[in-house]
Order: structure tokens, then C-alpha cells, then sequence
């Protein structure tokens, strides 16, 4: 199968089963910090996939995709991205139910098993170059 093929399969599911929920992220030790709505649409100003708002920039200290920040480093502890992070992100939907914690740490316990954190733990690196075209490709 081709990756398009592969994404056009993968945009299609994760539409579907998203649609109607409303994902969101928190972080810090006691999950209290708001980093932003995962599959809010690229024009909403808490979405993740907004290079213009807080939780999509790359620059800001509330954003995943930052690099050099507590929430996107490779290194930090509550980063997504850190193998070794004691205190990732947890998705949670709009009525506070948790879809366990978006993590690459194989060790976590409660590891989200959403299609949309395995790919983003998956394709996190190349995600940071092109956020709103990885939206497109996922949501579209």
C-alpha cells in the first residue's frame, strides 16, 4: 500500500471515530496544565495543528511541538516525546474521560491506544515541519 493510500485509509478512520469527540490534552505532574485540542481544526485557536495559536507554535511553552520546551522536548519529563517521561501528556475528551496519555515511554503505564497518538508518536519529527499539512493529511 502507498502512503497516500495509507494516510487517505488512516484520514478517513480517524475522522470517523473523532468526530464527535473532543480531544484534549493536559500535562505537568498533576495533569493540570491545558496544552491543547488534538483534533480541533487547524483554524481553532486551541488546536494543536494551529501554528498560530498557543498549542500549536513552535515557539510556545504550552506547545508539543516545541522542542526546547517542557512539553516537546525530547528530554523533558512531561514531553510526549521523551522516552523516559514520568509524567506525559493525558488526552482526555470534553467530558473528562481519559484515553491514557500521549507517550513514546514504552514503559508508561496507560499509554494511549487512540490511532491518532500512535501516529503522532509515530511521525512527531516530521509532524513539526509541516503541522497544518499533516492535519490536511490526517482530517481531510
Amino acid at each position: 500500500m502507498t502512503t497516500t493510500k495509507i494516510f487517505t485509509f488512516l484520514s478517513l478512520l480517524i475522522c470517523c471515530l473523532f468526530q464527535t469527540q473532543t480531544l484534549h490534552l493536559y500535562g505537568g505532574s498533576n495533569q493540570d496544565q491545558y496544552l491543547g485540542c488534538l483534533n480541533c481544526d487547524t483554524f481553532d485557536k486551541d488546536s494543536i495543528w494551529n501554528s498560530f495559536g498557543d498549542y500549536g507554535n513552535l515557539l510556545s511553552s504550552k506547545s508539543i511541538w516545541n522542542g526546547y520546551g517542557n512539553y516537546g522536548s525530547s528530554y523533558s519529563t512531561y514531553s510526549p516525546w521523551s522516552s523516559y517521561a514520568s509524567y506525559p501528556p493525558a488526552i482526555v475528551d470534553q467530558d473528562g474521560n481519559f484515553f491514557g496519555y500521549l507517550t513514546l515511554n514504552p514503559y508508561k503505564s496507560e499509554r494511549s491506544e487512540l490511532e491518532l497518538a500512535q501516529i503522532l508518536c509515530k511521525y512527531h519529527d516530521t509532524i513539526k515541519k509541516d503541522i497544518s499539512g499533516w492535519y490536511d493529511k490526517l482530517f481531510r
